[in-house]
């Protein structure tokens, strides 16, 4: 009998260590007690040294919202999450982890991991066709058709587009057609020839986005780039099909929004704030411009949290999120990377502007407290800023611990304040 468990057992851990799945068994402080060698491959990079003992710990960066989630779960056992999807890393580096969590008992859970980075790469793939399809019964009020030559320029008008956007034939000839994107806070446009790209190795690519007018207003344009073939020469050029919307169906504003925003605090989340700013990165570089980052860290977050409870921490991160907003440009994009660490994008905005612009946001968080119910909450936070203008070579990567490192020298000074990451500290 004894041989036969010792069998089973051998079994079972030669299953969890083979599981391509992370399994994680934790406690209700997310201590980790088991935990299989796929699931730490996913969670060592997440935590930055060799060895985790806490899953909340790790996941505070990219995921806070898992502890408040278990700990609000009151049923004795059960699902709590299924697939939760957690963005872990910056830029080129980030991570799409699907996270399931069960309830066994009070004091255990059991989590599954799973990287489901190009599985997400798909379904936006996916959405684009379901959006484009879905306009046919929501709302399109016209079609527009433009011929575009072998490198994306527009070579050939209709009345139709003409009717459409209110330019001339003689202001759309010769231009790209990503010249007229105008997007906003919750729409990333895709960079100048990537659609072409895409549509030259899939023979089409799909988009919904603002677009201009000539009067200067905007409009909801739902685009489809089509490869146009000829015997003797495999790419002749493309067809772009353009369709105005008039009414965005509440299905699927709803999954921008899901897409695109923070679940607390409303404020863009961190996939949508890393594809838009390297997207204008990229833009400012080919126009000469310069974009600014604004990290900031709300000052001693850790005592609301650990004096006043989660709710009151909750609290005072959304309020964080609307004021900062509220100070902010339209074109200007406000994200919470994880925690209580918050990020600024500034396209066309230099160093000394965006020092400026951040001193703004941080009055606006100290001039009045948060109502947090039964009680009021006084709070700072401290800033770094960094911009092209000062390091004009810079990745959205090195941008970013740019401004982390004017904002710990924020944090070692006092706290409460805006630092720059200045040129000499750049040349250094």
């Amino acid at each position: 009998m004894t041989s036969e468990l010792e069998a089973e057992n051998a079994a079972l851990l030669q299953f969890l260590y083979a599981c391509p799945a992370g399994l994680i068994e934790f406690s209700a402080t997310g201590g980790i007690g088991m935990v299989n060698p796929a699931a730490m491959n996913l969670l060592l990079p997440i935590a930055g040294r060799p060895f985790v003992t806490n899953l909340f710990e790790v996941m505070e960066g990219c995921a806070p919202e898992l502890r408040n989630m278990i700990q609000r779960f009151e049923s004795v056992h059960g699902a709590i999450c299924d697939g939760h999807r957690i963005v872990t890393g910056r830029g080129d580096r980030a991570l799409v982890l699907a996270c399931s969590v069960v309830k066994l008992t009070q004091e255990r859970y059991i989590a599954t991991l799973s990287d489901v980075t190009e599985q997400v790469v798909r379904e936006r793939r996916l959405k684009q066709a379901e959006a484009w399809f879905a306009s046919l019964l929501d709302g399109v009020d016209d079609v527009a058709v433009l011929s575009l030559d072998a490198n994306g320029c527009i070579d050939a008008v209709t009345e139709s587009i003409l009717r459409q956007t209110g330019f001339a034939e003689a202001e759309l000839l010769g231009r790209r057609f990503e010249a007229f994107d105008r997007p906003d806070r919750a729409t990333a446009m895709p960079l100048p020839g990537e659609a072409i790209t895409i549509a030259r190795r899939d023979g089409w690519h799909l988009h919904e986005g603002w677009h201009a007018r000539a009067d200067g207003g905007r409009y909801w344009c739902q685009r489809l780039v089509a490869v146009r073939d000829h015997a003797e020469e495999p790419t002749a050029g493309f067809t772009l099909v353009m369709r105005a919307v008039t009414r965005q169906g509440k299905d699927a504003a709803d999954l921008r929004r899901m897409l695109t925003r923070d679940h607390l605090t409303g404020a863009s989340n961190r996939a949508h704030f890393f594809e838009a700013a390297e997207r204008q990165r990229v833009r400012s570089l080919q126009g000469g411009e310069s974009m600014a980052v604004i990290v900031l860290d709300v000052d001693h977050f850790k005592r609301v949290n650990d004096g006043y409870g989660h709710a009151a921490g909750d609290t005072v991160l959304r309020e964080v999120a609307q004021r900062c907003e509220a100070e902010l440009r339209p074109e200007d994009i406000f994200a919470r990377l994880g925690g209580e660490e918050f990020v600024a994008l500034l396209p066309s905005t230099t160093l000394a502007v965006a020092a400026v612009t951040a001193n703004r946001l941080r009055m606006a968080l100290a001039c009045e407290a948060v109502d947090c119910g039964e009680t009021q909450l006084s709070i700072t936070a401290s800033f770094g800023c960094s911009a092209l203008d000062v390091a004009p070579a810079a990745s959205l990567a090195e941008l970013l611990a740019a401004a982390d490192a004017a904002l710990y020298q924020a944090k070692r000074t006092g706290r409460n304040r805006v630092v720059s990451f200045e040129a000499d500290q750049a040349a250094a």
